[in-house]
């Protein structure tokens, strides 16, 4: 059985997502964030050495980073499902996507987040991050225009990877702006698998 080793408030809710879409039996370990510092507590260490979470842990083989986690998952137990066809053009198109969240979309996101904490130290860099989000914010509203989801009309593990994107861009006060991105993500939180992994995963206010 996979186990999950999941953070409160983190990027892990995704990986529930998956797993509750697919319907596949797994355990979940938690772990809670530092109240002050809002880390990682120093347990996961012993899980994985960078002591980050989301981990899972299926048999023998543990996998680290969120797109690994849920190409992993679907290729090794989805049969078949939530990714198009390696042999098709869909194909690129999904590890595009499953690259680009963590690769790309959510630098500029983090990077405000931590700028943030400088106070007036940090304002020479606003402009240039708000410039990125807007970037990457307004590439994936007018890739989904049209659409339901991101290759199409149905969900992929790409669609899960890159959610954190706009929960992040709502957290930030700055959804309303992107239309499709707003309609995308409320699709996904409509789903009764994102309700199930909520249940269980616990407190997430980014997805509320």
């Amino acid at each position: 059985m996979i186990v999950v080793h999941h953070l409160n408030e983190s990027r892990s809710q995704r990986i529930l997502f998956v797993l509750e879409e697919l319907g596949l039996p797994y355990e979940i370990k938690h772990h809670a964030r530092d109240a002050t510092t809002r880390l990682a507590p120093p347990e996961l260490k012993a899980v994985h050495p960078l002591g980050k979470s989301p981990v899972i842990v299926d048999g023998a083989t543990t996998v680290h980073e969120s797109g690994a986690i849920i190409d992993y998952i679907i290729r090794r137990h989805g049969g078949g499902r939530l990714a198009p066809d390696p042999a098709t053009p869909a194909y690129d198109a999904y590890q595009q996507w499953l690259h680009y969240a963590e690769g790309s979309a959510m630098l500029p996101l983090m990077l405000n987040m931590y700028v943030s904490r400088l106070g007036e130290g940090g304002a020479p860099l606003h402009p240039r991050i708000q410039s990125e989000i807007a970037n990457h914010l307004d590439f994936v509203d007018q890739s989904l225009s049209g659409r339901d989801y991101l290759l199409g009309s149905d969900l992929t593990g790409a669609d899960a990877q890159m959610s954190f994107v706009p929960e992040v861009a709502k957290a930030m006060g700055q959804l309303d702006k992107y239309p499709a991105m707003a309609a995308w993500i409320a699709r996904i939180h409509a789903r009764p698998a994102w309700k199930a992994a909520l249940d269980k995963g616990g407190e997430y206010l980014l997805g509320r």
